[in-house]
């Protein structure tokens, strides 16, 4: 995944899924890419 500028394009996240898990600390974060092509982060 190449991070440019402390940028992460989101086609390299969701290239294989349309969700991602994102462990921040002691929590479990979810990342989800919409139908509509938004991104909703869950906890």
């Amino acid at each position: 995944m190449p991070l440019a500028d402390n940028r992460i394009n989101s086609r390299d996240l969701f290239s294989a899924t349309r969700e991602i898990l994102i462990l921040h600390g002691d929590e479990t974060y979810r990342l989800r890419l919409t139908a509509q092509n938004k991104l909703i982060l869950t906890k």
